[in-house]
């Protein structure tokens, strides 16, 4: 089997591709640049690199045909973002692939209602980002159930591991977070902290493309939360993260209006995006019909990724 992953240097192609070839597939990776992946390099020597600019094929009308010329049996596209990019290459792929697979997001659903929110639960995204991928997600869907493309739509949560910096307490990047709880310092919240984060292992995103693909019939035409077994609230967070060294963590709480005054404008807009939504996804879908069983917990993931930054000089905790 062929393989093409489009996006394959990133985060998730970086566990991924290591687990196709485990599979015995041959895997093409297709990426802007010659970027390394993050890890397992040694895995990688089997694997054939295509240099393509996604953006200025798609504005030739070529990116389709490009990735058609490669022969695939399977295209797994990591890196879409909008539903004319998606419609270039499901036209170009229709009836010449056997399993077509997108990363989606859990953005798709905006804020929930009852939760964990299932894969069930009506669409209502908000902000660019989570809207495009939702329409992305419903012309996917009724491509592979009405006109039989092999589609499957993966929505990972919050994606962490080593090689990056983790959705913090706070709600945003900045690692200084982590290091104000190692040493004991007093974190402020917002709110109260009760809104939730849904982190998700790299690795277990790719576990669960993995399982889509040995899972074909249960795959196609359906959509799948990847996520850790629970979502975290920031305060539990900000707690567990203390805990990790010997601390107790010292937290405060204001309204987010008042809150966002003390943290930086870039800080400030990423809590709120993640803050608006506050995911808490089930996988029970996943887990019955895939066999997905993510490895790591949300806060295990995240102390894989802390540890790491610690190790690089990139976070001071002492």
């Amino acid at each position: 089997m062929r393989i093409v992953v489009i996006g394959a240097t990133g985060h998730i192609g970086t566990h991924l591709v290591p687990r196709l070839l485990a599979l015995g597939a041959e895997v093409i990776a297709v990426s802007r640049g010659q970027r390394e992946p993050y890890q397992n390099l040694a895995d990688w020597k089997a694997v054939r690199q295509v240099s393509l600019d996604r953006d200025a094929a798609e504005a030739a009308g070529e990116f389709g045909r490009e990735i058609l010329a490669l022969r695939p049996d399977v295209v797994i596209d990591l890196i879409c973002f909008t539903p004319g990019s998606n419609q270039q290459l499901v036209d170009a792929l229709r009836g010449h692939v056997q399993h077509f697979l997108h990363c989606g997001t859990i953005w798709v659903h905006g804020h929930g209602t009852e939760v964990p929110t299932p894969e069930s639960a009506s669409r209502r995204p908000f902000g660019e980002y989570g809207t495009d991928k939702a329409a992305i997600e419903a012309a996917l869907l009724v491509e592979a159930r009405q006109r039989g493309f092999p589609a499957t739509v993966l929505h990972p949560g919050h994606i962490v591991g080593v090689g990056w910096v983790p959705l913090n307490p706070a709600g945003h990047f900045n690692p200084a977070v982590f290091g104000t709880l190692a040493r004991g310092e007093e974190l402020a919240l917002p709110n109260f902290g009760l809104e939730t984060v849904h982190h998700v292992h790299a690795d277990d995103v790719a576990q669960g493309f993995e399982r889509a693909l040995t899972h074909w019939r249960a795959a196609v035409g359906e959509a799948f939360h990847l996520v850790s077994p629970a979502a975290v609230t920031l305060r539990g967070y900000a707690e567990a993260v203390s805990g990790w060294f010997g601390q107790e963590a010292h937290l405060s709480f204001s309204g987010f209006a008042s809150w966002r005054e003390g943290v930086p404008d870039e800080d400030a807009r990423a809590t709120w995006e993640h803050i608006s939504r506050s995911p808490s996804c089930s996988i029970d879908k996943a887990r019955g019909a895939l066999g997905y069983a993510p490895r790591y917990s949300s806060l295990q993931a995240v102390r894989e990724s802390v540890d790491d930054l610690i190790r690089q000089g990139a976070l001071t905790v002492a």
